[in-house]
C-alpha cells in the first residue's frame, strides 16, 4: 500500500512534466514546415500563421483566436480540420446506421423465424387431431360391428331397472 502511495504522485509528476514539454516541441517548431509540426501528434499547424501549436485537449475544436478550421492542419498537412470532422462524422453517422438497420434486421428476421416455426408446429397439430379423429372412428366402427356380431346392438336389457 506504501509503494501505491509513492508511485502515484511520482507518476503525476511525470505526465505534468511530458506536458510541459510536448508544450514546448510544438511551439519550438514555429515557422518550420507542417511535415515537420505535425510529426508530434499533439500539435496542430495554422496556415497563415505559420506556426505549430499544442492541440487545445481541453476544448474538443480549436478556437477560431488560435486559428481557423479552414486553416489547421492536425494529423495530415493535405486535409484541414474542418473536412476532417464532417469526414469522421459521416462515417460515425453511416457505421451507427448500419448497425441500427442491422439490430432491426435481426429482429425482424427472427421474428419471421419464429413465426413460420409456430405455423409449422399448427399445421401439424391439426394433422395429427385428424388422424385422432380418423382413428376414433375407426374403434367406434369396429366396436359397433362386435356388438352386431354378439347381438348386443339392440336396445340395453338393464336400461328398465335405472
Amino acid at each position: 500500500m506504501m509503494d501505491l502511495r509513492i508511485l502515484f504522485p511520482a507518476l503525476l509528476l511525470i505526465c505534468g512534466l511530458a506536458t510541459v514539454f510536448a508544450d514546448d516541441a510544438c511551439e519550438s517548431k514555429n515557422g518550420t514546415s507542417c511535415e515537420n509540426c505535425l510529426k508530434n501528434v499533439s500539435c496542430l499547424w495554422c496556415i497563415p500563421t505559420k506556426s505549430c501549436v499544442t492541440y487545445p485537449v481541453r476544448t474538443i475544436l480549436p478556437p477560431h483566436a488560435l486559428c481557423p478550421l479552414n486553416d489547421a492542419r492536425w494529423g495530415l498537412c493535405w486535409m484541414n480540420f474542418q473536412i476532417l470532422i464532417i469526414t469522421l462524422s459521416v462515417v460515425a453517422a453511416v457505421i451507427i446506421i448500419a448497425l441500427v438497420i442491422c439490430m432491426f434486421c435481426c429482429c425482424k428476421c427472427e421474428n419471421f423465424g419464429s413465426k413460420r416455426f409456430e405455423a409449422k408446429m399448427a399445421r401439424q397439430a391439426s394433422k395429427n387431431k385428424a388422424k385422432q379423429e380418423e382413428r376414433r372412428a375407426e374403434m367406434k366402427q369396429r366396436h359397433q360391428e362386435i356388438r352386431e356380431k354378439y347381438g348386443l346392438s339392440g336396445p340395453n336389457p338393464y336400461s328398465r331397472f335405472t
